[in-house]
């Protein structure tokens, strides 16, 4: 085959950048330099060797065994956008030959041998904690990885199972000598689970929690408790889980305590949410039936008028009534004593004006109170309440952002120490809470929930009994015709959203492509801790939230870990496209059972799958 100069040194390129190194870890290095001088040999009955440490010593035998059993073959790797004959030119063109990456070691040794070290051996898995790390393989055959924590530790022998693959030959190779240097750009890196709407077995957290890992987000948000179960054991008042499904569908405190060490030997925070003072029926009504209001309402009222919830079941604690918090300090301090993260969720979000309506005592409050409105009622609640959060000063609270940006039921001053997770309105309420000064973690809906664009759960929704598009008034279509847009008139069944009020289904492009700290100053971004993605579980439980969760969590990790641009400032989509495709596969490998992103022939034609052949449409 003849070529050109050019056309010569552009295969070279691509042979050492791209066919030459597969591996391509994710989420992206901050900084990953690969060398040119060939493949370094890795040792079949190679070790992982650093200082002894109770969760290290474990991770050191967890990392090589996968790295031996797992030999991977990256499924498909970054190259160059493929070339194209102009349209409409038919005349048959030969496929290129294909250029074959030697694999010779060139005398360089093989490595028999990683160390790692180590500065400081103490540091606890808490936010802020420096998960920074370096890893170097050499030309020379030698592997080391620097880190000053543990939890970075882990965080680069992750990344080391990533860049190890197998070489054809029934061999371990790193394909280039490598340097990389690494840290997230976010402490806060999560998944926030729901175990209340249904029930997951430990097994299903476990697996999880490696999921989480494997990906290096670092927090485990647990949404323990909502209004339709309370599966969590209390021992103060055995009786709550009587609103548990069933007495198998409940975690004891030693379960609890299992899911903490589980992945704290994974570098995974497990951090609790009691939802409350919305969200709460089941468990609290078998104690004292006055702490709740409204639990035996009618939830819609078939016309959305008076509603007490946003969805069955209705229940939220009575805040007017004293001996609510009593409870609330009995069932929070020993809950708290359970879980060893120095953040606690304690809810606080959705809370319906009209559920009061059902309680004597909170239509006393407000005749005792003339003049009152529900944002002195809800800063009541807080200042009643936050002497019993505030048991420990090492703790933070974290509430929802309806504390402070309810429409209907804020409370007037709220503590800027409580850090708010944004879920509404995009980076609207992002900026709103920045400028007044309280840290955040982003979560919001209409980039980050997961179970969004499934349709409705709620059995006998007749808006579905539609079986023609309505039509569309003249008027209507006329105005739309006259003026093309992106918006066109849509209905629950035709071009609408199905009843899921989160629509459409949020896809791996769409959370990476949340430039979520848009508009604010670089002193404001600072309030920006850092972000999850939300598995609500009204249609999701052990059987499905493998593949609801994974791999869309893993482009909000990279997201948060090193960004979505690259060094040019634009965003790297285009480029994710290969890692995110690789890791599903390698997830699939490991026993987890993550959803498919695409035809598995886009794998193996890189780019040819792309709407666009132009490689930065995504823009900066």
């Amino acid at each position: 085959m003849k070529i050109s100069i050019a056309a010569a040194i552009g295969l070279l390129a691509v042979a050492v950048t791209s066919e030459a190194v597969r591996s391509n870890p994710l989420p992206a290095p901050v900084t990953i330099e690969w060398a040119s001088s060939g493949p370094i040999q890795l040792a079949n009955n190679f070790k992982i060797v650093g200082p002894k440490h109770d969760v290290l010593t474990k991770a050191y035998a967890r990392t090589a065994a996968l790295i031996k059993e797992e030999r991977w073959i990256p499924q498909t790797w970054e190259q160059p956008a493929g070339e194209f004959p102009p349209f409409p030119i038919l005349e048959k063109r030969a496929d290129d030959e294909k250029q074959d990456v030697a694999h010779d070691n060139g005398g360089n040794k093989v490595i028999r041998t990683i160390t790692v070290d180590v500065s400081d051996l103490t540091a606890d898995l808490q936010m802020g904690v420096d998960e920074s790390y370096t890893l170097d393989i050499t030309a020379a055959g030698q592997g080391s990885i620097k880190a000053k924590t543990v939890w970075g530790a882990l965080h680069a022998l992750n990344t080391l199972t990533q860049v190890v693959i197998d070489d054809g030959k029934s061999g371990l190779q790193i394909e280039q000598p490598v340097h990389i240097e690494d840290a997230p750009k976010y402490t806060h890196r999560g998944v926030l689970y729901d175990t209340a709407r249904n029930f997951y077995p430990l097994k299903s957290l476990f697996k999880q929690i490696d999921a989480l890992a494997w990906a290096k987000l670092n927090v485990f948000h647990w949404h323990i408790t909502d209004s339709q179960s309370w599966p969590l054991e209390i021992k103060k008042y055995p009786q709550m889980t009587k609103d548990a499904y069933s007495p198998r569908e409940i975690y004891t405190q030693r379960d609890i305590a299992a899911v903490i060490k589980y992945g704290r030997d994974r570098g995974v925070r497990v951090m609790p949410e009691i939802d409350m003072p919305g969200h709460s029926a089941s468990g609290w009504q078998q104690i004292d039936k006055k702490s709740v209001t409204c639990t035996d309402s009618w939830w819609d009222n078939d016309g959305w008028t008076h509603h007490t919830a946003v969805e069955p079941n209705p229940g939220q604690l009575d805040i007017s009534y004293d001996g609510t918090y009593k409870l609330i300090k009995d069932i929070y301090s020993e809950a708290a004593s359970l879980f060893k993260d120095n953040v606690f969720h304690v809810g606080s979000d959705e809370l319906q004006t009209y559920c009061f309506n059902y309680s004597t005592s909170a239509m006393d409050w407000f005749k005792q109170r003339p003049g009152s409105t529900y944002a002195d009622f809800a800063q009541y609640y807080l200042d009643k309440a936050l002497p019993i959060f505030k048991d420990k000063p090492e703790r933070r609270l974290m509430m929802w952002e309806d504390i402070v940006l309810s429409p209907e039921m804020p409370a007037k001053e709220v503590p800027k120490d409580i850090i708010m997770q944004s879920w509404n309105a995009g980076t609207d309420h992002i900026q709103k809470l920045a400028k007044a000064g309280y840290d955040i973690i982003v979560s919001s809906a209409d980039f980050f929930y997961l179970d969004c664009g499934n349709g409705g759960w709620v059995p006998n929704d007749i808006r579905y009994n539609v079986n023609e598009p309505p039509v569309l008034p003249q008027a209507i279509k006329d105005a739309f015709d006259n003026n093309p847009s992106d918006y066109y008139p849509a209905s629950n069944n035709y071009l609408g959203h199905g009843a899921s009020w989160c629509d459409p289904y949020k896809t791996w492009q769409r959370i990476y492509a949340y430039d979520f700290t848009k508009g604010l100053t670089d002193d404001e971004a600072k309030h920006v801790l850092g972000g999850e993605v939300a598995m609500w579980s009204e249609q999701s439980d052990a059987t499905v939230i493998e593949s609801k969760v994974w791999p869309r969590a893993a482009a909000l990790s990279e997201l948060l870990w090193s960004g979505n641009r690259n060094a040019e400032g634009y965003k790297r989509t285009t480029e994710l496209s290969a890692r995110i495709f690789d890791y599903r596969e390698r997830m699939v490998a490991r026993g987890h059972n993550a959803h498919p992103l695409v035809p598995k022939y886009c794998l193996q034609h890189p780019h040819h799958c792309d709407l666009y052949r132009n490689q930065t449409a995504w823009g900066k």
